[in-house]
């Protein structure tokens, strides 16, 4: 009988890579997505054809990661083996603007889901295992370099400090129910389908539309910040794999190398045969009111635990999404010209 999984946040960058990945493994895969006004499903348009029809191995739920009884109901309803949680408010500098928000949705959040869970398996007798989407921002103003899974947390934004209580939220349900549930700290990663506000995606986008004459200039801030950056798609297999374990535990899943944003912006304009000082100036308004500096994660755990080692080099990374950008920007040209051209026409 297929697996059972249920994604929160199935409709982000790290949710559409890992719906594949399950459904590529055989998965009937449940995905839980927020009743608005638009839907944002792009980034899962593609599975929807294929394995979105009747009878098909994925279904979506409109539900509410704040709402314990939604919660109850689609765990009722799915009946999962495996939850992924990665819902969340996971814009680090928007954090600083709407404090009270991200961390009802990034903190407390996981408390609910985790006792809705823990009271699901207590009545179904079910085992249900359990990933949190944890995060190297936890460790902020970083005490060691590199970081590993016993690192203290000294956390520098309030996505940071929520993404700590979320943690320790799952640690304490292990310890004190039993449940199968792990944390993964994951180091910043990327792919083209990173939202165009975060600075990676953001570099890229500017590459293609300025390589296009889309756009004159990319403004940005701390440019001399260093992160460990590393493809989304090669860490949601860290993540499954730690549900494969006969015993939960906590992995840095990281590349163990760093680059600052200046080494992507000179990386990714220098593919597309561009100097990024002609067209990138430094705004103070993007810059953190407290900054990290310095992120370095060491995977040797989950090399040696979980045989996971990343495919993707930073190099081919930057590439790749300049690549997708460049193809993006130049759709975005054609329909504007054809736009001006049938405004002529009409004039």
């Amino acid at each position: 009988m297929s697996r059972v999984a249920l994604i929160t946040g199935i409709t982000g960058q790290d949710g559409s890579y890992l719906a594949e990945l399950l459904l590529d493994k055989g998965y009937h895969v449940h995905g839980l997505i927020r009743r608005s006004s638009s839907f944002n499903t792009a980034r899962i348009e593609h599975l929807m054809e294929s394995h979105g029809r009747e009878n098909s191995r994925l279904t979506l739920h409109h539900g509410d990661i704040l709402d314990t009884n939604s919660l109850r109901r689609i765990l009722d309803d799915v009946a999962p083996n495996e939850i992924y949680n990665l819902a969340a408010q996971s814009h680090v500098r928007v954090s600083f603007d709407m404090p009270v928000e991200t961390v009802d949705i990034v903190g407390l959040s996981v408390v609910r889901l985790l006792e809705t869970l823990r009271q699901s398996m207590k009545y179904t007798r079910q085992d249900i295992r359990f990933y949190q989407a944890s995060s190297s921002e936890m460790y902020g103003k970083v005490i060691e370099v590199p970081q590993t899974e016993t690192t203290p947390f000294y956390p520098r934004s309030p996505y940071g400090a929520a993404k700590v209580c979320a943690y320790w939220a799952t640690v304490n349900y292990r310890e004190s129910y039993g449940i199968h549930a792990s944390n993964g700290i994951l180091f910043n990663h990327e792919s083209p389908r990173r939202g165009e506000t975060f600075v990676t995606r953001k570099i890229t986008r500017a590459v293609g539309r300025i390589k296009h004459g889309l756009q004159d200039k990319l403004y940005l801030g701390n440019l001399d910040a260093k992160r460990d950056w590393g493809f989304a798609g090669d860490y949601v297999e860290a993540m499954w794999l730690m549900l494969q374990q006969d015993t939960p535990d906590d992995y840095v899943i990281a590349t163990g190398t760093t680059q600052s944003v200046r080494e992507f912006l000179e990386t990714a304009f220098g593919y597309a045969g561009l100097d990024y000082t002609d067209f990138v100036e430094v705004d103070p308004r993007y810059y953190r009111p407290t900054e990290v500096d310095l992120l370095l994660g060491d995977p040797s755990k989950a090399n040696l635990q979980l045989g996971w080692t990343p495919r993707v080099s930073f190099e081919q990374l930057a590439h790749m999404m300049v690549e997708a950008d460049l193809e993006l920007a130049e759709r975005e040209k054609t329909l504007r010209d054809a736009g001006h051209k049938q405004t002529r026409i009409a004039a």
